[in-house]
Parts: C-alpha cells; structure tokens; sequence
C-alpha cells in the first residue's frame, strides 16, 4: 500500500491519507455496527463503547478474509452526531499503525438502521499480491 497524505495543493490530514494505492485481492467488508457477536447492542448511551465494537467487529471481519487492520485502505464512517468525531478518532488510532493511514470519508447521518446506533463504518482492504 501507497499512501499519500502529504500531497502539495491538499490541506493537512487528521489520521487518514488522502488517496492510497495497491495491489492485489481487495476485500469489502459491509457496515459494522454496534453489536456484538450475540447481537445485543453495546453501549446504548455511549459513543466509545460503541466505536470500540464497531472496530471490533472490523477486525472480526477482516480476519474471517484472512486480513487486518493493517490491510485497510479506505474507512466509510457514518456518525448520527460529529461530536463522536474526536471519540472515533481516539478510538480508530489505537486500531491502526500512525504508518499506515487509509483513505477516508466521513459523513453525518440523521440516523441509522436502528435508532440507538451512533456509529456505522464500512471499509475496503487490499491484500498484497
């Protein structure tokens, strides 16, 4: 993987990359929510409990493709309330390498499939060839 965060006429970076490249098998992992493996919803009121399962079922995922955190290089983040934004970014660098930054979208939403769900990411990962 590629990174370019750096890149002239761009504006600085908060813990993604502005484009990534690579090669390989890429592996799309759908939205994870809030739940945990019972489906039972974790942390109903709070923002970090459910951005840590979110990052827990990702990896969950992406180990059953036979990849990690690692591989990642793009993030989709849907928030119903930017004020998770700095919670999610706490939560999202103990997961990933400051080395390795993916690709990024963010976008507010006014809800989710369930009305306590805060937070929704999906991300697309590349394993090398």
């Amino acid at each position: 993987m590629i990174e370019y965060h750096g890149t002239e006429g761009l504006p600085p970076v908060n813990g993604y990359s502005h484009a990534v490249s690579f090669q390989g098998r890429m592996i799309v992992v759908s939205g994870q929510v809030p739940l945990d493996a019972d489906g039972t919803l974790v942390g109903k009121d709070d923002p970090e409990a459910q951005i840590d399962q979110v990052f827990r079922n990702l990896v969950a995922a992406l180990a059953s493709a036979g990849a990690g955190m690692e591989n990642v290089v793009k993030f989709t983040i849907f928030l119903t309330d930017l004020a998770d934004l700095p919670v999610f970014r706490t939560v999202r660098d103990r997961y990933l390498s400051p080395g390795r930054l993916p690709a990024s979208s963010l976008v507010q939403v006014s809800g989710l499939v369930h009305p306590d769900f805060r937070v929704e990411v999906e991300v697309l990962a590349a394993l090398g060839s």
